[in-house]
């Protein structure tokens, strides 16, 4: 039996991709904030655990792994997955405060997610795991009006390289996936403003996490591009 904690577990990406890993067999941790959302989808799924926790709460965030540790025996994978987009904006528009907020969500948050997976996948037995960081297509090439956004998913990469380097002593494994428009709450805001984005089932964004995750550790997917085939990514600027 395979396990995976995934963060922003409640709404988008991540919970297409909680679902993915329930209907294949999966024991899944269930992390966000909203408790309702999480319990919703736990009532459906006998081998969903729902852990309600802020990602940037350190305290809460151990607990979160220690529970799901203790009911699932073991952690084989994290899909680090929780963010947020900010304020939209040239840098001038942007209010320092909010910039912060950004900054504590899509870097504190996933640091303090791949800090617990990490010790807990270099303790246990058998040794190892893998650490799956959601990036985005803005963490090569950004779109007008995100510098929030793009500066922390830029920064996600050198999180991504720095754990793959260090995990090799202990067969921890990992990878990050750069998403381009897949249909969520987040890119629907986005549509909301461009009309004619083109965009793509988020489905297929939770099958290309579930892919990585199914490797053996001797194997890595260090970085995948899924986007709407359409989407203005190369060639972008």
């Amino acid at each position: 039996m395979k396990t995976i904690l995934i963060t922003g577990a409640s709404s988008g990406i991540g919970h297409a991709t909680a679902l993915e890993f329930l209907n294949a067999g999966w024991t899944v941790g269930l992390v966000a904030r909203r408790t309702d959302r999480l319990k919703a989808l736990a009532e459906d799924h006998a081998k969903a655990i729902p852990l309600p926790a802020d990602v940037t709460d350190a305290g809460a965030m151990q607990i979160a792994v220690e529970t799901f540790v203790q009911r699932a025996g073991r952690l084989d994978a994290l899909f680090n997955n929780a963010g947020t987009f900010g304020p939209a904006g040239p840098v001038d528009d942007i209010d320092p405060d909010s910039f912060d907020e950004v900054v504590a969500v899509n870097i504190r948050g996933m640091f303090i997610a791949a800090r617990l997976a990490f010790a807990q996948m270099r303790r246990q037995q058998p040794q190892g795991g893998r650490i799956i960081n959601n990036g985005s297509i803005s963490a090569h090439v950004p779109r007008p009006g995100s510098f929030c956004y793009t500066t922390t998913k830029h920064a996600i990469t050198g999180m991504t390289r720095s754990l793959s380097l260090d995990g090799r002593p202990h067969d921890i494994a990992c990878g990050q996936i750069d998403i381009g428009n897949a249909e969520s709450e987040l890119v629907a805001d986005l549509k909301s403003r461009q009309p004619d984005m083109e965009t793509m089932d988020v489905a297929h964004a939770a099958r290309s996490v579930l892919h990585m995750a199914n490797l053996p550790l001797e194997a890595n997917v260090q970085f995948m591009t899924v986007m709407a085939t359409k989407m203005p990514y190369i060639g972008r600027g």
